[in-house]
């Protein structure tokens, strides 16, 4: 039936070209014009077509305007395979933080390397899209969000620290249920240097925020100076006890005012979105699981660039504030 419209289709603009030139060879090239606005140019091809298939009506039937040459991708096929082995196993990493992993992979092999906008066009080009169904947070920009009164909060606390100090720490802790099992992430990120750790506990306690604070701060490269977090009773107890203990200053926010968290607050976002969503089927094999959890860890802070950080890895922008700075 398709075919059969698109022949009548067809046919129907093969008539109206004949008749186009019927009334051009009646009338000439100036009332032809007025009428159906072809010129004589266009009208000559027509009779030509007529005239060269001996008056068959098929001759007027439009061609297609594909070219018969296109171009070919002279993209070689291993950066093409390295393109979707990375979004794979990071669906949300995208062109800019991709380039620079390509560059080092095509520099070691030889390669050419290509365009953020060429990286861009392979990804859409070839449906490289693998992240699973999460959740779906709200645009900022949208007029629900703009009319919200509830958002207009503002806090007196001037953060973040002065700019370029490092080992200002900001801390947090997600809760997440999946086949009715509760998780919990606890989180800390660098607000300048943006190195980060989390790690799976299955108890929210200071106590495990503790433990949390001696790994973390084992695995930190710099001196800790200020740790801040929320009011949660897990970030009293034992783990306050060690901050002091440490002379560590424990700054808390003010309550049901996330905005003071703004750089823990995106990372957890990054976290879900990069890891947890797309490890969710493995998340009850804890030894798998936090296997992959450091694996991703380590990309994060030494692979993974941060346009905050003016395209740098965490580990890339501290090194350079220590060697210049002299920061321990």
């Amino acid at each position: 039936m398709v075919a059969s419209l698109r022949r009548f289709l067809e046919n129907e603009v093969a008539q109206q070209r004949l008749k186009i030139i019927k009334f051009y060879e009646k009338y000439g090239e100036e009332a032809t014009k007025e009428a159906f606005g072809v010129d004589r140019k266009l009208i000559s091809k027509w009779r030509k077509r007529l005239k060269e298939n001996g008056g068959r009506l098929e001759a007027l039937v439009p061609h297609s305007t594909r070219p018969k040459r296109t171009r070919k991708s002279e993209i070689p096929f291993d950066i093409i395979d390295f393109i979707r082995k990375l979004r794979e196993r990071y669906p949300r990493l995208g062109k800019e933080k991709i380039k620079p992993l390509l560059d080092e992979y095509c520099k070691d092999r030889g390669l050419k390397t290509v365009s953020e906008a060429t990286i861009g066009n392979i990804i859409k080009r070839h449906n490289f899209f693998f992240q699973k169904s999460g959740r779906i947070y709200h645009d900022p920009n949208s007029k629900w969000a703009k009319n919200s009164k509830d958002r207009q909060k503002r806090t007196k606390v001037k953060y973040p620290p002065r700019h370029g100090e490092l080992g200002h720490i900001v801390s947090d802790t997600v809760e997440r249920i999946t086949d009715g099992i509760k998780d919990y992430f606890y989180s800390a990120i660098d607000a300048t240097g943006k190195f980060a750790l989390t790690l799976n506990y299955k108890r929210l306690n200071s106590r495990n925020m503790k433990d949390f604070y001696e790994r973390f701060k084992s695995v930190y490269p710099c001196e800790i100076k200020v740790w801040q977090s929320d009011n949660g009773s897990e970030n009293l107890g034992e783990f306050d006890k060690v901050l002091k203990k440490d002379g560590i200053p424990h700054l808390f926010s003010y309550p049901r005012c996330p905005k003071i968290n703004a750089h823990i607050e995106r990372y957890n976002r990054t976290i879900q979105e990069e890891f947890i969503d797309n490890h969710v089927d493995i998340i009850h094999d804890k030894r798998l699981f936090h296997q992959q959890l450091a694996d991703y860890l380590i990309f994060y802070n030494t692979k993974r660039i941060h346009k905050s950080l003016n395209k740098k890895t965490p580990i890339q922008f501290i090194i350079e504030k220590a060697y210049y700075k002299g920061v321990s």
